[in-house]
């Protein structure tokens, strides 16, 4: 008498497929039957019998389901969703130290495999140790993509999750207040924005962000997203000259459209696909006093106390790069994609002129929203973005100076060794980002 030939894997995991389809359509009667000549075809198969301890844990006979569990991680034991089913079963009938067993295997074989995380979390929250449920769910948040976050079977365990890791850092922020406010009030009260950032990590309310520059990276220079405002005092001047700056900008925008170029101009050739759609658009447009170390004279004859203010900067000067500086517009509804600029040899100046509610700018993990006369300095080889979510343009001075870190001779190497490279290679003079 002649056999079946076997299935074989990708025939079985096609019906166990076709078996879930049939179920989740209501057709229950048509996916047992399914999975019955399944089960006959294929009986010691670990995909079958894990769907099969599937259905019958959905049906509340979790004996069943665990020995069927239990079959499949003997059949396949490199597979951690089988052990954390088989945590599952074991939760069901109560057996709690083969469950914490069970999902410690799935976790040796796969340290972030999702379900085991929210297993092992759940389970130590039962056993009565919310802290360290606390520290496995927050691991798991910190790689968590946030469209698993949202698959339905998920989605509520992941929520209670976030729960879990909120109460808990509330709790350790509340015990770590009052020793440090003691600390404060000894020094001062002075700011102390390194501790409070470094705390701000710790318990996860800010993400650490690096200095990932496009082309040039000095080593050894602090990553520090917005500098604080007050050591750049020849701001005050900028910022006392809003209104001027602002009023030269509007009559540009009245007599000198043509002005306005794009401010992305790239070749279709290169890697940047976040700005495909923004790329040679107007929709981020720039009117250029200086681009790339070559001022632009009749912009510069509109601009006069924009053009005066911005000799008095400390800017690079460095033949084909720099400076650069120039007017920023963004569209109503346009959004800058996250991005990081091409060296931390310098640093981006805003001096914000027209905002219209609704627009926003984000440097690593520091968000905050324009306020017209009010500029800051920034790091833009952290990854940054910004936004307009209003119904009318938002306008900007942006221009860049040397990173107020650097001494005088390392700008002196940093300017010679930028020159000869471009040279050496024959760089295009483009403007960055």
């Amino acid at each position: 008498m002649n056999m079946p030939a076997p299935l074989d894997d990708a025939t079985i995991i096609g019906q166990i497929q076709a078996a879930k389809q049939a179920a989740a359509s209501g057709r229950g009667s048509e996916a047992d039957q399914i999975l019955v000549r399944l089960a006959q075809a294929a009986p010691h198969h670990p995909a079958v019998l894990n769907e099969l301890g599937v259905r019958m844990l959905d049906r509340g006979v979790a004996d069943q389901a665990q020995a069927l569990f239990q079959r499949a991680t003997a059949a396949d034991p490199r597979h951690p969703a089988l052990w954390s089913n088989l945590a599952s079963s074991y939760k069901a009938l109560g057996r709690r130290a083969e469950e914490l067993d069970a999902i410690e295997k799935a976790l040796n074989l796969d340290p972030r495999h999702v379900s085991s995380l929210l297993q092992k979390g759940a389970h130590l929250e039962e056993v009565g140790d919310p802290r360290s449920a606390a520290r496995i769910y927050a691991g798991l948040l910190s790689f968590l993509p946030a469209e698993l976050a949202d698959v339905p079977t998920l989605k509520e365990a992941v929520a209670h999750a976030r729960r879990v890791v909120d109460a808990d850092q509330a709790v350790l922020f509340a015990k770590l207040e009052e020793p440090l406010a003691a600390i404060r009030a000894a020094h001062g009260n002075r700011p102390q924005r390194r501790v409070e950032r470094c705390l701000d990590t710790l318990i996860g309310r800010r993400q650490p962000y690096h200095s990932r520059p496009t082309w040039m990276y000095m080593p050894e220079l602090p990553a520090i997203d917005f500098f604080e405002r007050s050591e750049f005092p020849w701001l005050d001047a900028f910022e006392a000259e809003t209104d001027a700056v602002r009023g030269e900008l509007l009559r540009v925008l009245t007599a000198d459209r043509d002005g306005l170029q794009p401010y992305l101009d790239f070749s279709g050739d290169l890697p940047l696909d976040q700005f495909r759609e923004l790329n040679r658009s107007r929709r981020w447009s720039a009117y250029f006093l200086w681009n790339q170390s070559q001022p632009v004279p009749g912009h510069i004859a509109r601009c006069p106390v924009t053009a005066r203010l911005l000799e008095t900067a400390p800017r690079c000067r460095i033949d084909r790069r720099a400076p650069t500086a120039f007017f920023s517009i963004l569209d109503a509804h346009t959004r800058i994609p996250a991005h990081v600029g091409v060296t931390n040899t310098r640093c981006t100046v805003h001096l914000p002129l027209v905002v219209p509610p609704g627009c926003g700018f984000r440097v690593g993990s520091e968000t905050r929203e324009w306020v017209p006369g009010r500029a800051w300095v920034f790091d833009d080889t952290l990854e940054h973005e910004a936004w307009n979510d209003s119904d009318t343009p938002r306008a900007i001075l942006l221009f860049d100076i040397w990173n107020p870190l650097l001494t005088a001779v390392e700008r002196e190497m940093i300017k010679s060794v930028t020159e000869i490279y471009a040279e050496y290679y024959g760089l295009p003079q483009e403007h960055g980002l």
